[in-house]
């Protein structure tokens, strides 16, 4: 767990990782719980950059492929999400982000974002402890239900391009790519500007409630049973809907239809299974734990999505453990 504040005159470095696979690299983000799944096809990769100040976390994340993101961020915590100027939709929790649009959630809380093809954000997590501190010093009102509630934020567009701005000079790592408490107290004043200005964005509809609860629990079906080849006749019996209404919740939910997303979960599955395995196991036995029957559609299927062959991420595998 991230705590403590840095001494005055410490120095903190900017660090950065790179990967090129998916869950791999959700596991270099520093005290976050993260799981990935690539929804989109090629080849992936991803890089994060960051500076962590104790009570204050900041960085970028750049990934190549469409993602779907189970994340949960530390503890007595709260995260916003920038995403970069004019980049593509996304959503979290199944709302969509749009222009003027930051994400925002509270830690220990499990959220899901899906992102798009070349996809940039900053994030910002700081203790809550002290971001109330900080506004209270500075008398900023801070309204803590609209930071644990709704999940996206709408702020000014002059405030996001400041802070955009001053987050990429800040995460350079072309220079010195180092920071100080000053650097610190500078952030903290740009994370209250936003939140200043910040207007609460929740979901306007009970329709979307409803749709949610019926993606929420066909993920969990689909998660409580990996052996199985899930049908959608299943799904619609265990959320208990028509095949219309499970299809609208998913592409709008989670922006797939739910043939896709069984599809390409459990290809994920399959692949996080090759990463992690100690080899005693071949393909065959772990594409079926996954519910893959027909082993030349499934290679053909996981060489589309993820453009390498099962054996070549066996392979890739054996060179990471040495």
């Amino acid at each position: 767990m991230i705590t403590g504040e840095i001494a005055p005159k410490e120095c903190i470095k900017v660090h950065k990782t790179e990967a090129f696979d998916a869950d791999l690299h959700a596991c270099n983000l520093t005290d976050w719980q993260q799981e990935y799944d690539q929804t989109s096809r090629g080849n992936f990769h991803g890089s994060i950059v960051e500076l962590a100040f104790g009570d204050l976390q900041v960085f970028r994340e750049q990934t190549s492929q469409a993602l779907h993101q189970k994340c949960i961020v530390w503890p007595d915590s709260v995260w916003l999400g920038i995403p970069q100027d004019k980049q593509k939709e996304s959503r979290i929790n199944g709302l969509k982000i749009r222009p003027n649009d930051i994400m925002c959630r509270p830690g220990s809380c499990e959220f899901h974002l899906a992102t798009p093809q070349e996809f940039d954000i900053y994030g910002l997590v700081v203790k809550y402890e002290t971001l109330m501190q900080t506004a209270r010093i500075h008398g900023v009102t801070i309204d803590n239900r609209e930071l644990t509630t709704y999940g996206r934020l709408s702020v000014p567009n002059k405030i996001l391009q400041d802070v955009r701005f001053l987050l990429t000079r800040l995460l350079n790592t072309q220079g010195n790519g180092t920071a100080n408490r000053m650097t610190r107290d500078i952030i903290m004043i740009a994370l209250l500007e936003l939140l200043k200005t910040e207007t609460p964005e929740p979901a306007r509809t009970r329709s979307y409630h409803h749709r949610k609860r019926v993606v929420d629990a066909a993920r969990e079906f689909i998660r409580t049973n990996p052996e199985n080849p899930v049908t959608i006749t299943d799904l619609c019996q265990a959320t208990h809907v028509s095949r219309r209404t499970l299809q609208y919740s998913f592409e709008s939910i989670v922006g797939i239809s739910p043939n896709q997303y069984l599809r390409i979960s459990r290809l994920n599955c399959v692949r996080r299974a090759l990463l992690q395995s100690d080899g005693e196991e071949n393909v065959t036995d772990i594409a079926s734990q996954w519910g893959f029957c027909h082993m030349s559609q499934f290679a053909k299927d996981y060489g589309n999505l993820f453009g390498e062959r099962p054996s070549e991420t066996r392979e890739w595998r054996a060179l990471l453990t040495g």
